[in-house]
């Protein structure tokens, strides 16, 4: 950018923005904007580049098809979610970690991403139930882990191989936030909360 930035303005100026100078973000909130719209079935390459303003060869650049610009989009959203959520004003390990667990999975199961995804498309997640690990899963059986072993350093949750801990918490978070709808109305979704909230500080204490 310094070096662009001593060459004449009228010279810059003329030359059309580079692929990798355009924001990640402006692609994934055109791509977000299109799924809520018409859905993920539906949603072109085509159709996200002209949302975002870029050229469909920049989107290829990043990302193979639709499904791939989705999957980054879930990442961004998911990986938000689990930075704001893990606080450090709890009283201790485990309760720092059952809220933000539980504060993760409430708002997934209300994310309009998610929702939108479950309504019109849900075979796009099946590979990540069923198959393999997405980015913001692995993301958030490190974060969980990390907890395990702050609660068990100081003394709130007990013993155990903070991996398995953490891979069963995940197991039953998934199934909250995925299935929470078709087990509560809406209205009772506080319920479920309550009911994870109580699950996991038992399983975690001493």
């Amino acid at each position: 950018m310094s070096q662009r930035s001593s060459e004449p303005e009228q010279e810059t100026s003329a030359r059309p923005t580079p692929a990798n100078a355009i924001g990640e973000e402006r692609i994934l909130d055109a791509a977000y904007e299109l799924l809520l719209a018409i859905g993920m079935r539906r949603m072109t390459m085509a159709d996200i580049a002209r949302h975002a303003e870029v050229s469909r060869a920049t989107l290829y650049r990043r990302w193979p098809n639709v499904q791939a610009v989705v999957a980054a989009l879930m990442t961004r959203e998911w990986t938000i979610a689990l930075v704001s959520a893990f606080q450090p004003d709890a009283a201790d390990g485990r309760a720092r970690l059952v809220e933000g667990v539980v504060e993760v999975v409430a708002k997934t199961r209300v994310h309009p991403l998610m929702r939108k995804i479950i309504e019109l498309d849900p075979e796009f997640l099946t590979p990540y139930l069923l198959e393999r690990r997405g980015s913001s899963t692995v993301a958030h059986l490190a974060l969980v882990e990390e907890g395990i072993r702050q609660g068990q350093a100081d003394g709130s949750i007990r013993e155990g191989d903070p991996v398995w801990l953490a891979r069963q918490i995940i197991l039953v978070s998934l199934a909250s936030a995925v299935s929470g709808p078709v087990m509560a109305e809406k209205d009772e979704y506080t319920k479920l909360d309550e009911e994870l909230r109580a699950m996991l500080t038992r399983y975690l204490q001493p």
